[in-house]
């Protein structure tokens, strides 16, 4: 069963959303991602997941391209090492990844432009070119909403506080603006 932070829908089940990546979470490299640890107590492959349906759900909302939107949201971190303990990448990872993410899709499953634009610039501003597509500025917006989503998911989880839910974010906040990613 696949299902999003904050939601309680099978993935499966939704046929809309299901039919535009069914063949992606077939396969075994990207259930693969679900052995890498990403936000927290989140997989690669739920994070993913997570990025997936939500620019689904939002494309779909304001009439955008909501099936590159899913696809591209399934891709967008398609890279295979965990980048907690892989020895750095050229530039920087928060950077970086994108590439190695939008190589890995375009050899393995083909990539059209508009998805390859979204998995490439989806950590945009940190990449160098602005998106041309409205569909990868909202992206780039559900990638940080699903990350803070999962951040307070473990965070509830593991303190059932709201006290605590407060400073994670708070922590939260203060380390994206210092680091800037």
């Amino acid at each position: 069963m696949f299902r999003a932070v904050l939601s309680k829908k099978d993935l499966s089940k939704v046929d809309e959303y299901y039919s535009c990546v069914s063949d992606l979470l077939s396969d075994k490299s990207v259930l693969s991602l679900g052995g890498f640890r990403h936000h927290c107590g989140t997989t690669r492959l739920q994070h993913s997941l997570n990025v997936s349906y939500y620019n689904f759900l939002l494309c779909r909302f304001f009439r955008l391209n909501s099936r590159a939107a899913a696809r591209g949201g399934l891709l967008h971190d398609l890279f295979f090492y965990d980048r907690h303990t892989h020895e750095r990448v050229a530039n920087s990872h928060p950077a970086e990844h994108a590439n190695i993410a939008f190589y890995n899709a375009a050899e393995m499953f083909g990539v059209d432009e508009l998805e390859g634009e979204m998995i490439v610039n989806h950590m945009w501003p940190m990449t160098p070119h602005l998106p041309r597509h409205l569909e990868t500025f909202m992206i780039t917006l559900v990638d940080k909403f699903c990350a803070v989503a999962e951040v307070a998911a473990f965070t509830l989880r593991k303190t059932g506080s709201k006290v605590k839910l407060a400073e994670s974010f708070a922590l939260m906040l203060i380390l994206r603006l210092t680091l800037r990613i």
